[in-house]
């Protein structure tokens, strides 16, 4: 009798450890709570090892922090000047509360000169990354989350050794989930030829450092600090429609030159600096600029100490015309599933564009919760079936947001990501036309369908939806 009378002393203990600690956020308790019930040891187990709340790094020295706050005080000063130049006489954003967020970020300023190139499909992009790697003289720097040792992750692999050997200095970042299948041989042939790899924290240091739920989602690529590439891309056959199970893939990446590119190799060279401790503030990474471009760009990093919500709420809450959506995945925040239902209410043309062949069973499950909500809203939602849809867009009016950041908790909270918001109309339109392009190709998901389902679908999605916040 004492046992059981323990055993429930312990359990009440984990039960008011959870709801002390997660007052803040209800939604986040409740899951946990799920989960202590379902797995009363384990389940707190893994919340201590999963749940804790992100630790910013230690603080810099004086010396160190001096060098790095000069060189973001320098850049924001060199992007402001072209900035104020080349907005004379424009009207760029369609809401003085959104442009107020948008020019009090902390981290990038809006940037001009900018030339813009939008990629659909992998086999485009990344012969464009690699034409720019093999044309590097001094240093390359390349970011992903997954990175595979298979024809197209050799081929990078090859062209990187060569590049070392020619003596470009070469930095390569990968993250220790989302590569954990890269094997040590890829590795080894790259250190061997003077590349200098770095994992973003390791799976098992992840796990005793209470990190493993903090991953690197973005997907970087800098050549000589005069171009750079982000999206939605990360390297791997199947990211070329190699897949089997998905076949054709349809992602959003882009190549980038001008100001934009200085906070694209900010980014990198911060995510350096918190895995090696390296400040690199030399001037020769951030070179003066000489696009001729016209476009205003603002590159937006975010991670689980500076997050991109507030953003994509102020996206929402201020368009007028149209929110236009593509997603992998729909996980979205409270408040952000109700300024969507509330945009629909006044009248605003929401849509949203999902996989209609998921890559993630529970997930979609928890998504299908949300579409239903949207539906009922009277949003319109389309299942993606020309192959799999992986493409991270948000068009507000007359502006886009895109990069590697998905619709989802994980993406809003808790992985560190890199986006752009586009104001130039050339740039939006071209997004725009591969949003009507991609519904061509979309099966619309009526209300009725949701009416239709079985009885264990109905409740499949009510259970993924209830963990959907560990998501």
């Amino acid at each position: 009798m004492l046992w059981i009378v323990l055993a429930l002393l312990l359990f009440i203990i984990q039960i008011a450890f959870v709801i002390i600690i997660e007052y803040q956020r209800p939604g986040k308790a409740v899951v946990w709570l799920i989960v202590l019930f379902i797995l009363p040891v384990i389940g707190f187990l893994l919340y201590l090892f999963v749940a804790k709340e992100y630790l910013c790094p230690p603080a810099l020295s004086r010396t160190d922090k001096g060098r790095w706050d000069g060189l973001k005080d320098d850049l924001r000063t060199r992007s402001r000047q072209r900035v104020l130049k080349d907005l004379h006489g424009k009207f760029i954003v369609q809401d003085d509360n959104l442009y107020a967020l948008l020019k009090n970020i902390p981290v990038a300023p809006i940037t001009a000169c900018n030339e813009t190139t939008v990629f659909v499909e992998g086999e485009q992009a990344f012969e464009a990354m690699l034409d720019a790697i093999a044309a590097s003289k001094h240093h390359i720097h390349v970011e992903f989350y997954i990175i595979r040792d298979d024809q197209l992750g050799i081929r990078f692999e090859q062209l990187l050794i060569q590049k070392a050997q020619e003596g470009v200095k070469v930095r390569f970042l990968y993250d220790g989930i989302g590569s954990r299948q890269l094997g040590k041989a890829y590795l080894k042939r790259l250190r061997n030829a003077g590349v200098e790899t770095e994992c973003f924290f390791p799976l098992l240091t992840s796990f005793f450092h209470k990190r493993l739920n903090y991953r690197n989602h973005r997907k970087i690529v800098v050549v000589d600090g005069n171009i750079g590439f982000f999206g939605g891309l990360n390297i791997g056959d199947e990211y070329l429609g190699n897949d089997p199970k998905f076949g054709y893939w349809r992602d959003t990446h882009f190549s980038i030159k001008g100001d934009a590119v200085l906070w694209v190799q900010y980014t990198f060279l911060s995510d350096w600096h918190l895995v090696t401790g390296q400040v690199i503030t030399d001037p020769v990474y951030y070179p003066i600029q000489d696009s001729r471009g016209n476009e205003l760009v603002q590159i937006v990093k975010s991670g689980p100490d500076e997050t991109i919500l507030e953003l994509i709420f102020s996206l929402v809450v201020s368009a007028k015309k149209r929110i236009f959506i593509e997603t992998p995945y729909f996980i979205p925040d409270p408040g952000v599933l109700l300024a969507l239902k509330t945009a629909i209410t006044r009248g605003v043309d929401v849509r949203m564009i999902i996989p209609a062949v998921p890559d993630k069973n529970l997930v979609y499950c928890a998504t299908l919760s949300y579409v239903q909500e949207l539906l009922q809203a009277g949003g319109r939602v389309y299942g993606y079936r020309k192959g799999f849809i992986h493409s991270k867009l948000i068009i507000s009016d007359d502006l886009a947001l895109s990069g590697s950041a998905n619709m989802d908790i994980r993406s809003f909270c808790n992985q560190f990501e890199i986006n752009a918001v586009f104001f130039d109309g050339k740039v939006v339109d071209r997004l725009l036309q591969d949003f009507y392009r991609d519904l061509e190709v979309s099966e619309e998901i009526l209300q009725s369908d949701f009416e239709q389902r079985s009885m264990l679908q109905k409740m499949q999605n009510v259970f993924a939806r209830l963990l959907s916040p560990l998501f």
